[in-house]
């Protein structure tokens, strides 16, 4: 299991991602209707769109740099075929990305698996989990 860890200096969890948007509509699809996060709001002037997923607010910006986003999925492999299912594609199906000999993150032995896709806006995401 990882550490807990704290900050200090008065700083208490990751509140808010930005990420890059290049057509509103389909991103605010995307994100609710395929992925299931929790839609909070959409304001235009100046371009803004929000999700929320555990915790984490997302932050769409047109003129953002596009980001790297990596979900956390107890099974992988049922994720992974329902949003195949769903139409996403994948850039491959799910692999070990680095096997934990020394239990960095978690227990040793533990592997991590990921399998990466991209949204509309072009920010790459990935499932993430560990076997």
């Amino acid at each position: 299991m990882v550490q807990e860890f704290s900050f200090g200096k008065g700083m208490q969890r990751l509140h808010q991602v930005g990420a890059a948007v290049k057509d509103f509509d389909a991103t605010e699809r995307f994100y609710q209707e395929v992925l299931g996060a929790q839609y909070l709001a959409r304001f235009e002037p100046p371009g803004l769109l929000f999700f929320q997923f555990a915790g984490v607010r997302l932050v769409f910006e047109a003129g953002n740099k596009p980001a790297n986003l990596y979900f956390w999925v107890d099974d992988i492999d049922a994720e992974y075929a329902r949003l195949i299912a769903a139409g996403v594609e994948f850039a491959a199906p799910p692999a070990i990305i680095h096997k934990d000999d020394l239990g960095t993150f978690g227990p040793v032995g533990n592997a991590e698996w990921m399998a990466f896709f991209s949204d509309p806006g072009g920010n790459t995401l990935a499932l993430a989990t560990q076997k």
